[in-house]
C-alpha cells in the first residue's frame, strides 16, 4: 500500500506540468507527509491497527481521491476547450498519469473498506465480504485462512478500469458497485477524450 502511495506522488510530480493548475505539487507533498504520519501511528502492525492510524489513511486516501478528479476535471477542460499550448505528449502523459492514479486510488478505497479494513482482515474477523475473489469461490486451491491484501484489491482496481466492468472479482456490496461505476466512469473518460485529441494534435 505505501509503494502504490509512493508512487502516485511520484507519477504527479513526473508528469507534464504544462496545462496544470498552479499549486498541483501541494497534493504529492501532503501525500507523503500524511503517508508518514500514518506509519508512526502504525509501524506494520496492521492486525493492530488504531482508530486514529485508519482515521488517518482514509484522508491519506481521500487527499489522493481530491487530487485525482481534480486532475481528471482539469485535463477534460484542456481537451474540450482545444488548448493550443498543449502536445499531444502533454495530453497522453497527463492522461495515462490520471489514469494509473485513478486505479492506485480505487484500490486503495476497496483495500480500506473491504471486510471490515485491512486489520479486520488480519485478525480474521467475521466482518461481512463486499467483494468476492475467486479464492472465494475456489477455497481449495489456496492456503487456508486466505484474506486478500493490498496487490489482490490493485489488481481488482486495474481489472475494473481496464475491462469498465467486473473480470474475476465481484462486487456484493451496493458501495462496492457504485465505486466500480465511478472509478470506470473516470476511466473510460479519460481514455476517449485523451485518445480523440491526441489523434487530433498529432503531425500527419
Amino acid at each position: 500500500m505505501a509503494v502504490a502511495v509512493v508512487g502516485a506522488a511520484l507519477l504527479q510530480v513526473v508528469t507534464p506540468h504544462r496545462g496544470r493548475l498552479p499549486g498541483w505539487w501541494l497534493f504529492p507533498i501532503l501525500e507523503l507527509a500524511l503517508l508518514v504520519v500514518v506509519f508512526v501511528q502504525d509501524p506494520g502492525r496492521i492486525d493492530d491497527r488504531t482508530q486514529l492510524a485508519r482515521t488517518l489513511t482514509i484522508a491519506l486516501i481521500t487527499v489522493m481521491t481530491i487530487g485525482t478528479l481534480g486532475a481528471a476535471a482539469v485535463l477534460t477542460y484542456d481537451i474540450l476547450t482545444g488548448h493550443p499550448s498543449i502536445s499531444a505528449t502533454d495530453l497522453l502523459g497527463r492522461g495515462a498519469a490520471v489514469w494509473v492514479n485513478n486505479v492506485i486510488v480505487f484500490s486503495l478505497w476497496y483495500w480500506e473498506f473491504d471486510r471490515g479494513g485491512p486489520a479486520a482482515r488480519a485478525a480474521d474477523s467475521d466482518a461481512p465480504i463486499s467483494f468476492a475473489f475467486a479464492e472465494d469461490a475456489m477455497p481449495e486451491l489456496v492456503e487456508e485462512g486466505w484474506r486478500p491484501r493490498y496487490p489482490d484489491y490493485l489488481y481488482l482496481g486495474f481489472t475494473n478500469a481496464t475491462a469498465f466492468s467486473p473480470t474475476d472479482t465481484m462486487p456484493i456490496k451496493t458501495w462496492a458497485k457504485m465505486a466500480m461505476l465511478l472509478q470506470s466512469a473516470i476511466s473510460l473518460t479519460v481514455a476517449i477524450l485523451v485518445i480523440a485529441r491526441a489523434i487530433n494534435v498529432l503531425p500527419g
